[in-house]
């Protein structure tokens, strides 16, 4: 990486941080210019590439957050109040030894006696509440408009639409278009890793027969004396494939992890036929038939890789801190309500909507959503459960979306600001995802990005934390940036109770790092910004300054 002399910015405030419950006053000062800051040119190690969301870019040199820092400076022995994040997601699986010690149970339902308890209309909503019952797959919201109108619509030219129905005919047929495309870009993708994997296979197979290994090497393969035409054509072959990889196992997995993930959603995503929706007994068209699904918050199997997703984000908040095991999520003082209303595919409006609602009625006073579409019938029904969090003071936390676009020049939702409109509450933070490579690959290559509908940046690539059944795994998207600005949000709402969620989220777009540098956008190299120019705040979320300055503005 080449050396960017770049100054970073930090709000201009210095002050004695007195938290509450907290014993001695602290003298801290904003992390600010690093103008001469030497930035790290050597590779990191997979236990720093483990722990770099916490690191500090002045001490560490890489773009974390300062968690580390806060935490050794700042927080030391103080006490907070306890925060309850509601993370709206596909499920967490609530008996992960990281997470078991720190999910939120409902001190008004008795589990398992079939009660509603509580009256809160949920029976046995110990730890949360599952939207989605046994449902797992689903369509993209794309596949159920079409499927909603094309008894109205097929065959009709514009012309012969009535004005009343130009509104849906136009969203029909931009749903067609979008699902045309998409099946057949995901039925080509199938195909190809089909023909490279019935060439690989054998190809391997017979290298590592004749070398006596499976994990051979490009160096291995070099020292391969007198290769016959057909060994020279398969060396060029696993070469090519060890670009990718350090081993041809390696890449074998991933292409058949890919096949697997094609068929998901060739079965799922773009079936046309199977009523996913029927099992819950619901009507989706109809937001006040809002008491179903069940208490299972984990889904019906924890295994499945998409309960791998909200058990990853509950990690990245709230991971149970040095207990000598597994990973430390960012937050202390903080118990995960988990409400599964994502499945694989697009989410129901009505699901998100009474999800919101169901976390802020519960005591959630942080929630996370990383998730996200673009279609939305019943934008509506999200908007209105956003204002209710925004007059219950709750914070949103969203993730922008991993498709490398400008949304400034597209919706996605949910949002707070419809065709870059005014915005619908002051409690809703969208978060784009950072790289660990400061300088111009400071952005995640598959980042959304905006000057008006993304607030900020935090970590998001390459993220170590929970997955099911007591593992942890990388991953990667802005999904997992925004639990990490969650788990700093719920920090301040933990040592600041008495500060609003619109000030939470003012403080952290502007306490956060800045800089000038230039950035490449969408993993395009000809799309280049400054970075302080790609989101509201133009700014990465840097917890130890943002803990600074919650102290100056609590006591003001």
């Amino acid at each position: 990486m080449n050396l960017f002399k770049t100054t970073l910015f930090a709000v201009a405030i210095s002050t004695v941080l007195a938290g509450c419950g907290s014993g001695a006053a602290i003298v801290a000062t904003p992390i600010q210019n690093i103008d001469s800051n030497p930035l790290k040119i050597t590779p990191l190690t997979e236990e720093q590439l483990k722990h770099w969301p916490a690191m500090d870019l002045v001490t560490d040199t890489v773009p974390g957050m300062s968690v580390d820092k806060a935490y050794s400076e700042i927080i030391k022995k103080r006490k907070g109040e306890t925060v309850i994040v509601g993370v709206i997601d596909s499920g967490v699986d609530i008996d992960h030894e990281d997470l078991k010690n720190v999910i939120w149970t409902n001190p008004g339902e008795i589990a398992g006696n079939g009660i509603d308890d509580d009256n809160n209309g949920f029976i046995d909503d110990v730890h949360g509440w599952n939207f989605l019952g046994d449902i797992t797959g689903e369509n993209m919201e794309y596949v159920r408009i079409i499927r909603k109108f094309k008894p109205k619509f097929d065959g009709k030219s514009e012309a012969s639409i009535s004005a009343a129905d130009r509104k849906d005919f136009a969203m029909y047929q931009k749903a067609k278009a979008e699902y045309e495309k998409e099946l057949a870009e995901v039925t080509g993708n199938k195909s190809r890793y089909e023909q490279i994997l019935s060439q690989l296979q054998p190809t391997h197979e017979a290298m590592a027969k004749k070398l006596g290994k499976e994990d051979y090497t490009q160096e291995d393969l070099a020292a391969i004396k007198n290769p016959s035409p057909q060994e020279q054509q398969q060396i060029a072959m696993l070469n090519q494939m060890l670009n990718f990889a350090d081993s041809v196992p390696e890449v074998l997995e991933e292409l058949n992890k890919g096949l697997e993930y094609f068929d998901g959603r060739l079965e799922n995503n773009f079936n046309m036929t199977k009523d996913f929706r029927g099992v819950l007994g619901d009507d989706p068209e109809d937001i006040t038939d809002n008491i179903y699904g069940d208490n299972n918050v984990a889904g019906p199997d924890p295994t499945r890789e998409n309960v791998k997703h909200g058990t990853h984000v509950a990690g990245i908040i709230a991971a149970q801190r040095n207990n000598g095991i597994g990973m430390d999520g960012v937050a202390n003082n903080v118990k995960i309500m988990a409400v599964r209303a994502v499945p694989d595919g697009d989410e129901y409006d009505k699901d998100i909507a009474l999800a919101i609602r169901y976390a802020v009625d519960n005591g959630a006073k942080v929630l996370n959503t990383s998730f996200g579409k673009y279609y939305s019938p019943h934008a509506d029904w999200v908007y209105d459960a956003i204002k209710y969090a925004a007059e219950k003071d709750v914070l949103i936390v969203n993730a922008a979306g991993n498709d490398g676009l400008d949304l400034d020049t597209v919706n996605i939702y949910p949002n707070d600001q419809f065709d870059n409109g005014s915005e619908m509450a002051d409690s809703f933070l969208t978060v784009g995802a950072l790289n660990f490579k400061y300088g111009s690959e400071m952005v995640a290559n598959f980042s959304n990005y905006g000057k008006t509908n993304v607030d900020v940046f935090a970590p998001g690539v390459k993220i170590w934390a929970t997955t099911p059944l007591n593992t942890y795994q990388f991953l990667q998207g802005t999904s997992m940036a925004s639990p990490e600005v969650a788990g700093v949000a719920a920090m301040i709402r933990s040592y600041y109770p008495n500060l609003s969620a619109a000030q939470v989220k003012q403080i952290l777009m502007d306490s956060g790092l800045s800089t000038n540098t230039q950035v490449v956008l969408g993993g395009d190299p000809s799309n280049t910004d400054s970075f302080a120019n790609i989101s509201k705040s133009g700014k990465m979320v840097n917890m130890y300054n943002a803990l600074i300055m919650a102290d100056k503005m609590a006591n003001l």
